[in-house]
């Protein structure tokens, strides 16, 4: 019996896919378990996976070519069964509904390339496969040209510089000629950010509260744990613990809008952005205010690099309690975030500065850094996040509790 297979719902924010690669073209004979095709939502790129074997007798999206969640993208089935009812007046799902039950394809987290051999900067757009072959046979992603969508680097490419038809293929950055403009299509992701972002601002009532914290504690703590252990730790890994701590001693800021109530978590769950080429992404570390600080680190390095790489899973970026978005690498000194919906507030995270402080009376060269709260103000009062704050900042003015 022939089956439909539609675009699977891979994300709670994700509305539609792009159809990144079918790595089996119609007429060919299909397994059950076997990849079929590759896909990218707003948060990941995925591999589909068949559950029912058959042939695949009809592809209704490209490659290239975009559905919405539980729109029919190809159908499976005998070699000479009629598929005419399938495909006749059949009209993509509402974006907003889940996969019909007879899809016959699971999602699945794409394979990770070789740890040992990853010669890409994260930056070249490529598809997973791609990255698996440029691993496996040392290919530097960035030097070869991509015949994918907006330019990706496919399998094919590098199957192609592998036998030695694609050599010295390189991808030269393309020129800005003054006084010209160019449309650049929106990614998945930028979309999805672009409705949350718009969403949070119109219906949260967002108000900011900044504090300066000395960070010459922290500054010291840090030093003395990276020389005397192996651990390499991130400012990032101590505010992590540092907000988390504070989290449990006020649950109205770790809190989200539920339209008559608000549900207060008494764990912190963190979501931490991390920059892609194409928006923001957030994994989250869950149980922090549990977790000791190495393992933060480590958790949070590997999560930052498969984000980076686009081989998060979903249950790894949905259900944080609480936000930090950290651009002080970047050099800017103080900033205010968006609200991530349905969470109540965001930390915003500025960059060490060096500059003159009073201290006992003197005036002394200091290090310092500020800190933004944008809080919902449907559940959260400026008192509570004043608060807030002022319990962060004395424990990231005193880290060693944090080890306590």
């Amino acid at each position: 019996m022939a089956t439909k297979i539609t675009m699977p719902k891979l994300s709670d924010t994700m509305e539609e896919g792009v159809i990144l690669k079918w790595l089996r073209k119609e007429g060919d004979k299909i397994k059950q378990g076997e990849i079929i095709a590759e896909i990218e939502s707003d948060k990941a790129d995925m591999e589909l996976e068949a559950y029912d074997s058959g042939v695949l007798r009809k592809i209704v999206v490209p490659e290239g070519g975009k559905a919405p969640i539980g729109g029919l993208i190809a159908v499976i089935g005998e070699a000479d069964e009629d598929i005419a009812s399938l495909l006749s007046g059949t009209a993509p799902a509402p974006a907003t509904k889940k996969p019909e039950t007879q899809a016959s394809v699971s999602p699945g987290p794409l394979a990770s390339s070789p740890a040992t051999s990853q010669p890409t900067d994260g930056k070249t757009k490529a598809s997973p496969l791609a990255r698996r072959l440029a691993g496996e046979n040392k290919i530097d992603l960035s030097r070869v040209s991509g015949s994918g969508p907006q330019g990706r680097v496919i399998r094919r490419d590098l199957e192609n510089m592998i036998a030695g038809k694609g050599q010295g293929t390189t991808t030269a950055s393309r020129p800005i000629i003054p006084g010209t403009s160019e449309d650049v299509e929106l990614s998945p992701i930028r979309k999805t950010i672009a409705k949350r972002m718009a969403e949070s601002k119109t219906t949260a009532p967002h108000f900011y509260e900044t504090i300066e914290v000395d960070m010459d504690p922290a500054i010291t703590f840090r030093d003395q744990i990276n020389t005397v252990t192996e651990l390499k730790l991130s400012f990032t890994d101590i505010v992590i613990k540092a907000t988390a701590t504070a989290l449990m001693k006020h649950p109205h800021v770790n809190a989200t809008y539920l339209g008559d109530k608000m549900r207060q978590y008494h764990f912190a769950h963190i979501g931490i952005a991390v920059a892609l080429e194409e928006g923001l992404v957030t994994p989250i570390l869950r149980n922090c205010e549990q977790k000791r600080l190495e393992q933060i680190d480590a958790e949070l390095r590997d999560l930052a690099d498969r984000a980076r790489s686009r081989k998060l899973k979903p249950e790894e970026y949905t259900g944080a309690t609480f936000t930090i978005s950290n651009l002080g690498m970047f050099g800017v000194e103080q900033f205010a975030a968006i609200v991530n919906p349905p969470e109540g507030a965001i930390l915003a995270v500025g960059t060490i500065v060096e500059k003159p402080v009073v201290k006992n009376g003197q005036i002394v060269i200091g290090h310092t850094m500020k800190m933004t709260l944008s809080s919902d103000h449907r559940i959260i009062d400026g008192a509570v996040a004043a608060r807030f704050l002022q319990d962060l900042k004395k424990i990231m003015e005193n880290p060693a509790s944090l080890v306590l």
